[in-house]
């Protein structure tokens, strides 16, 4: 049976390793300057994560190229009610997909490239000429669309940054500089080989703002802004999207 989602679904995955570094025993150096230790500065970072209604995401995986079946970047606003509203681009090519997710109803616009990487030849034209631009919509109970709507699930990427594995890492502190436009202060640490660097708002409350990391084979960053701000609640019309049952029974005739 044809599942739309990234293996495995990218907030579980793609995430996970930029959210574990947040856990605030990791900072364990203070800073040599005045204000906040650098655990001090962690713990509320951390704190604020995992307190926040919604959030707006975005994650790049700068070594994806090559991968069609994980996401390659992700800009999705999402809440703890399982709320979403953004984009996913997968790697190697394998297209984008526009996702908006409301209560237990979800609609995407998966492009051209994705269906064709999704389900190779005939069948994936077949599917894109039935939708013609429009959203796929249905509910998180369908096979075929529950895996995608995983992604919006913010309960669970809070869940993965309160159990991360890196808390022995000990974070050093450094001098305010600016990030995306946003005044920050760098949080660095260092464990087998793969250095992640915290920026966390200079002002307060002072709330995670970027984490990447780099080593060991991975690449990534990962930005948090608009901490509890609702997420767009506007929905495609009827007209502009195609029940799932057509999707399955164009499957069924091709």
């Amino acid at each position: 049976m044809l599942v739309l989602s990234p293996a495995p679904p990218a907030a579980a995955h793609a995430d996970t390793e930029a959210g574990a570094h947040a856990s605030p025993a990791a900072a364990s150096v203070p800073g040599g300057d005045d204000g906040p230790s650098a655990r001090a500065l962690a713990d509320e970072a951390r704190d604020g994560l995992l307190a926040a209604r919604s959030v707006h995401l975005h994650f790049t995986d700068h070594t994806a190229a090559a991968r069609r079946a994980l996401p390659a970047s992700m800009d999705l606003a999402l809440d703890r009610d399982g709320n979403c509203a953004g984009r996913l681009v997968m790697g190697g090519g394998g297209g984008g997909v526009e996702l908006i997710k409301r209560g237990d109803q979800v609609w995407m616009k998966p492009d051209p490239a994705f269906w064709k990487a999704q389900v190779p030849g005939r069948r994936g034209e077949a599917l894109a000429e039935v939708l013609q631009g429009r959203y796929l919509r249905g509910s998180t109970h369908d096979m075929i669309l529950r895996g995608m709507a995983g992604t919006c699930d913010l309960r669970a990427f809070q869940r993965q940054a309160a159990s991360g594995s890196s808390r022995d890492v000990p974070l050093t502190k450094g001098g305010e500089t600016v990030r995306d436009g946003m005044k920050v202060i760098p949080l660095s640490g260092t464990k087998d080989r793969r250095r992640t660097v915290l920026y966390v708002t200079s002002a307060t409350p002072h709330r995670l703002a970027e984490a990447t990391q780099k080593g060991g084979g991975i690449d990534q960053t990962l930005t948090f802004r608009d901490y509890d701000v609702p997420v767009p609640s506007a929905t495609p019309s009827a007209a502009d999207s195609v029940d799932v049952s057509r999707l399955r029974q164009e499957l069924r005739n091709t």
